[in-house]
């Protein structure tokens, strides 16, 4: 039992590649629904934040404090599902939220400019100088986004534990290699590589219950013990403590809260 992440760019065969690994599985093979759970917490339409992914990441900065939110509805949607295990995730950087966690599969799947401008054109029924400029001007936003919001280069390879070129590989091949990687033991799901996970999604659930009230805050999990860091000024730390306790108490896995108040020279 493992878990997959794929990073893919558009008219990669990236998706065709991450649904037929699934199917062959027999795991869950998720992506947008993500987007749709974190559309829930920010109360707007679904294709507002659609667009707002591909188009570039000023959206979030129209928001109070959009970035943190947004990071943190996404990062709790991505790891509730991938904490059961037997997953195939496809979109959206979910191997940014997975660090350190042992069966955890990171895959990157690229594929000829020409081919996907190719695909482009015959999809949309387009020119080819329209068909190239529209994929790199996806690439380039894809890429601008991950480096705002997270911090990392989708294009590094270092991020990754396969990197796929799609031109002599097929899409049947692509599963093979993936699937022969995946039996190797280093990835096979272990207690103490589940506990890391649970305790992540936990930190994940708490931050995204407070973040609306709190929007700096950061949470670290451990065997049940919550850390809340938060930068305020010390005035206010039993009100602080009184909202975390408030809406932490009540979430299931916690078994005490520690706050961490850093006062800022700015207070």
């Amino acid at each position: 039992m493992s878990i997959i992440t794929i990073s893919r760019g558009v008219y990669s065969l990236g998706q065709e590649v991450a649904e037929k690994l699934a199917e062959k599985l027999g795991y869950e093979c998720i992506s947008r629904e993500i987007l749709l759970e974190a559309s829930e917490h920010f109360h707007i339409p679904e294709i507002k934040l659609e667009r707002a992914i591909h188009d570039a990441p000023s959206i979030l900065d129209r928001l109070t404090y959009g970035k943190e939110r947004y990071i943190s509805y996404i990062k709790e949607a991505i790891l509730e599902h991938l904490k059961k295990d037997n997953v195939v995730y496809h979109g959206l950087a979910g191997h940014f939220f997975l660090p350190n966690i042992d069966h955890v599969l990171k895959v990157r799947i690229t594929s000829d400019l020409e081919k996907r401008v190719k695909e482009e054109m015959e999809r949309n029924n387009i020119p080819e100088e329209d068909a190239r400029k529209l994929i790199l001007k996806d690439d380039h936003e894809r890429r601008q986004w991950s480096e705002k919001l997270y911090g990392i280069d989708t294009w590094d390879s270092s991020l990754y534990d396969i990197v796929l070129h799609m031109g002599i590989i097929g899409i049947d091949e692509a599963v093979h290699i993936i699937k022969t990687t995946l039996d190797l033991p280093c990835f096979e799901t272990t207690p103490e590589s589940q506990k890391a996970l649970d305790d992540l999604f936990l930190a994940a659930h708490v931050q995204a219950h407070i973040v609306e009230k709190l929007p700096s805050v950061k949470v670290s999990a451990k065997d049940g013990i919550v850390v809340v860091n938060i930068e305020a000024p010390l005035r206010a730390e039993d009100k602080i403590s009184e909202q975390i306790h408030k809406i932490a108490d009540n979430i299931a896995g916690v078994k005490e809260i520690r706050l961490h108040l850093i006062s800022s020279l700015y207070y």
